[in-house]
């Protein structure tokens, strides 16, 4: 599981980033299939889409060719978990959409299963912000989202399949989520986005980095693909204003009435007077000792809150974190990844074998035949594979398949 920036960023080291990239430019980072597999697998995205009470048409939304899908055409009336009325999500209908090719976007996942959070954590832990995440999910030839920008930094986690990016030149000058930068128009995007800067293809394990503002669009490449987009937000100068603005309450110069004017020339210098006045009291504000301790503190603890519970240590009855944590409605043993999707067991005399990257893996007729079949799944438990070949010892088998490289634990 991901624990910290540098086991994001590698082999680039997190003082490479902050020299070369953070806040300058992308960033592409390729790694393996087993590097994200504790951060989400179809397994777990359809675990937390059967969480039915958790969606809504603002958590969860579709995407048909650039076009969103209306919440009545997949969702239905219901009552939420806080007695709100609401939009719910109807699997039937969701599901009729995915047929048609319509992309998901599942909003503000960064707290649903410890990979996630794991990845959230440790953007938040470098300094650079909150980290919020959305999953996107998308099938071959359904483009989701035309170019445009967005108005965080994006760290783009692929997990599933490949994902084709068009990266642009044009980039937007640090756009915050204001309807000044939200509603400018595709034909705005499509002239601001400029030349192409290049094309990048993410596969499973891989790593993008786009700043705030840098132009983008991607298109599935292959059957089906899956990436989490974290966008991480960083505090800002508007942000020094609000504290100011408090701050500001217990100057009695801000609360006078500012001169009234009556169009004379002497009227409108006064009303420049005291602009000049508000502003340099201001400027004396912000180098305040104390405004510049509570800076200090809201910048270092700017992250979200997540985490924490642990009932039974509150108690007294177990010590803290020993029951680990687990996703919400997360019964289920482990899985395992497939990293080598569609290998097949090849036959030498009267036994079988598996090629791999680092030799061959012998197998049994039997272990033959069970390999084939997982091979061809993107994952499985070890239940699942001792009900499909119960004539097979699959605690035996997939821990071999696991030091071959074939599978990884998720």
């Amino acid at each position: 599981m991901i624990s910290s920036l540098a086991e994001l960023l590698a082999p680039v080291t997190p003082e490479r980033f902050f020299a070369e990239y953070h806040d300058r430019q992308p960033l592409h980072v390729k790694g393996g299939a087993a590097r994200f597999a504790s951060v989400l697998s179809w397994r777990q995205l359809n675990r937390l889409l059967d969480m039915t009470h958790i969606w809504s048409a603002q958590s969860l939304k579709l995407v048909l060719d650039e076009k969103p899908v209306a919440a009545d055409q997949y969702c239905a009336p219901a009552t939420s978990r806080d007695n709100d009325q609401v939009m719910q999500p109807v699997a039937a209908r969701v599901m009729d959409w995915v047929k048609r090719g319509a992309s998901l976007a599942l909003n503000d996942v960064d707290s649903l299963t410890p990979g996630l959070a794991a990845v959230s954590a440790a953007l938040e832990a470098a300094g650079l912000g909150k980290a919020q995440a959305n999953v996107y999910v998308s099938w071959q030839a359904h483009k989701a989202f035309p170019s445009h920008f967005d108005t965080h930094d994006v760290w783009a986690v692929q997990v599933e399949g490949e994902k084709s990016w068009n990266i642009w030149e044009g980039r937007a000058d640090w756009p915050i989520a204001n309807p000044l930068f939200r509603n400018l128009g595709q034909a705005h995007h499509d002239q601001a986005k400029g030349r192409l800067r290049e094309k990048i293809t993410l596969k499973a394990g891989d790593l993008l980095y786009l700043p705030r503002g840098w132009y983008h669009d991607a298109l599935c490449e292959g059957p089906s693909t899956m990436h989490i987009a974290y966008g991480v937000h960083a505090p800002l100068g508007m942000d020094v204003m609000n504290m100011l603005m408090e701050r500001a309450l217990y100057e009695p110069i801000f609360r006078q009435p500012l001169p009234r004017q009556d169009g004379s020339a002497a009227a409108r210098f006064a009303l420049t007077i005291r602009a000049g006045q508000l502003g340099q009291k201001l400027a004396e504000l912000a180098r305040d000792p104390k405004v510049m301790e509570v800076l200090e503190g809201f910048v270092a603890g700017y992250h979200y809150q997540r985490g924490g519970m642990d009932v039974l240590a509150a108690r007294g009855l177990a010590p803290a974190g020993s029951l680990g944590a687990t996703p919400a409605g997360d019964t289920e043993a482990p899985s395992f990844r497939v990293l080598a999707p569609g290998l097949k067991p090849v036959r030498r005399g009267a036994d079988w074998v598996l090629k791999t990257a680092t030799g061959a893996l012998p197998l049994a007729p039997p272990e033959a035949e069970a390999a084939a079949w997982l091979l061809g799944r993107p994952d499985v438990t070890e239940a699942e594979l001792r009900q499909a070949h119960p004539a097979v010892d699959a605690a035996g088998l997939l821990p071999r398949l696991v030091g071959a490289g074939l599978l990884v634990a998720a």
